[in-house]
């Protein structure tokens, strides 16, 4: 495994065999056991996979050890098991070339080698314990050389595999040196009133290092500016290639947009408020000129993930973005650096597409997003819904006045109001923040005098077209999850 990550640590952090067999899980594994990782172990889905790999691959390593020990040639032909999985994996990525397979080949012939000279060395040891080694220190002294040379290796390699990013520096240091554009559109001011102002409650702008990651890229994609290029292409009268000066250049447009998971469940974190900067969609396709017959769009990210979006979306008016700045900085490398798309109104499954590197305009009979074939429906609108933030669910309170808090969205309409109800009881109306536009969640604040008691507490929202949220329970599984967000608390005296 350190091979591997050493070698990839020279090019990229995506031509590791280790990285490739664990996308290949990730696209392997049914909707629910991803609904599951993403419920336990919510953003860090991919560490919990990434310490699970590691596990099995220390118990397969061992297991190669024994088997070596006891059958000459066992426990590599093991490893070459391994290699040809680590093979496989690679070639079936999106970033597949010949360097990629060499490495899968180069660290499966270099882990061979290694476990073979290290039983080598443990079988000359075992025949200086039986009295028929020549010289009895020397043997035992050359293994334990050698393991201890091998746990060096190791662990300079482990260290070195993340130092020698060499790629992920270039662009890194490309990303702090790059200064944004003004945008000839800035975003409107956040209106008076819209923070509701109330310790605890999140904030109405979600800052950068607090905003959810959920993709399928367990290294994070490494794209140089200088070299990027957004492809136009598909059922288009002419193909567009854009670069990034081209794109820093073209007059940008600033604004504070909602965008979610639809794997995020009833009252979930999976939702996010930025200030995004970028070039509307709908005058990128206006260049390309799409045909009559076309609509959907399927973006590709650099690591083979695409989403279907629909065409209209793009075009309709709504200020869906090619996006290079997130709360008035470069994108962050891991939600999307140099570009992404950002689309106000749908789920990211089809539409927030992070590293972009092409745009095919197509039709949905033709072709599919990621997530399509594997269960999760064509489009996917954001549903109205609506959180209790505070208090927590298993809260203790003392007795008296007790202010609930949280946020509603409706995107494309904009919320109407919130509402609140103590046991199955009437709905009170929640005093409603304003909201910075349509496309943003807004906050809201209840203040309820509550006994002492066990409270289960409901919110609902309504739309501005007076569209009531959907209270039946439904996982987020095919198209978004409904229901009311309930917590319960236990006031005391």
């Amino acid at each position: 495994m350190v091979l591997g990550e050493l070698a990839a640590g020279f090019f990229s952090p995506a031509l590791s065999p280790v990285t490739a067999v664990g996308s290949a899980v990730i696209d392997a594994v049914p909707p629910g056991v991803k609904d599951w990782a993403v419920a336990v172990f919510g953003v860090a889905d991919k560490l919990a996979l990434l310490a699970g790999m590691g596990l099995v691959i220390a118990a397969l390593a061992g297991l190669a050890g024994v088997l070596e020990r006891r059958r000459r040639f066992a426990g590599v032909a093991l490893t070459a098991v391994f290699g040809a999985v680590g093979l496989v994996a690679v070639l079936t990525r999106a970033q597949a070339t010949f360097n990629a397979a060499a490495l899968a080949v180069v660290t499966a012939a270099g882990a061979g080698a290694l476990l073979r000279f290290l039983i080598r060395r443990l079988e000359e040891w075992k025949d200086n314990t039986s009295g028929q080694a020549a010289d009895p220190v020397q043997p035992r002294r050359r293994f334990l050389q050698a393991l201890a040379g091998g746990a060096v290796v190791t662990a300079i390699g482990g260290i070195l595999a993340g130092v020698w990013r060499g790629t992920a520096a270039v662009v890194s240091e490309a990303r702090n040196r790059l200064m944004l554009p003004v945008p000839a559109s800035p975003a409107p001011p956040i209106p008076a009133g819209a923070e509701a102002g109330i310790n605890g409650m999140p904030p109405l702008v979600t800052a950068n290092p607090d905003f959810y990651r959920i993709d399928t890229a367990l290294a994070v994609p490494s794209l140089n500016p200088d070299t990027w290029v957004l492809n136009v292409t598909g059922m288009v009268d002419r193909e567009v290639a854009l670069n990034f000066t081209e794109l820093l250049a073209k007059p940008l447009i600033e604004r504070h947009i909602t965008i979610a998971c639809v794997s995020n469940s009833v009252g979930g974190d999976l939702i996010g408020n930025a200030r995004w900067l970028g070039w509307p969609v709908r005058e990128l396709l206006a260049l390309a000129g799409p045909w009559p017959g076309a609509d959907m769009v399927l973006s590709r990210s650099t690591d083979g993930w695409t989403a279907g979006t629909p065409l209209e979306i793009l075009t309709d008016g709504r200020d869906a973005l090619l996006a290079v700045g997130m709360n008035g900085e470069p994108l962050p490398l891991e939600h999307g650096f140099p570009a992404r798309l950002v689309v106000p109104g749908l789920y990211g499954y089809v539409s927030a597409t992070k590293w972009v590197t092409e745009l095919k305009v197509t039709r949905f009979a033709d072709d599919a997003g990621y997530w399509t074939p594997r269960g999760w429906s064509e489009r996917g609108p954001i549903k109205m819904s609506s959180r209790i933030d505070a208090p927590r669910s298993g809260e203790r309170l003392r007795k008296g006045p007790v202010v609930f808090d949280g946020v509603a969205w409706a995107q494309r309409t904009g919320i109407g109001k919130v509402e609140l109800r103590v046991n199955r009881g009437q709905w009170q109306q929640a005093e409603l923040a304003r909201a910075i536009s349509p496309d943003t969640w807004c906050q809201w604040k209840l203040g309820v005098d509550l006994a002492e008691g066990q409270y289960e507490v409901q919110v609902r929202a309504t739309d501005l077209a007076g569209r009531v949220q959907d209270g039946q329970d439904r996982p987020p599984a095919p198209d978004g999850a409904t229901g009311f967000h309930t917590v319960r608390v236990d006031v005391q005296t």
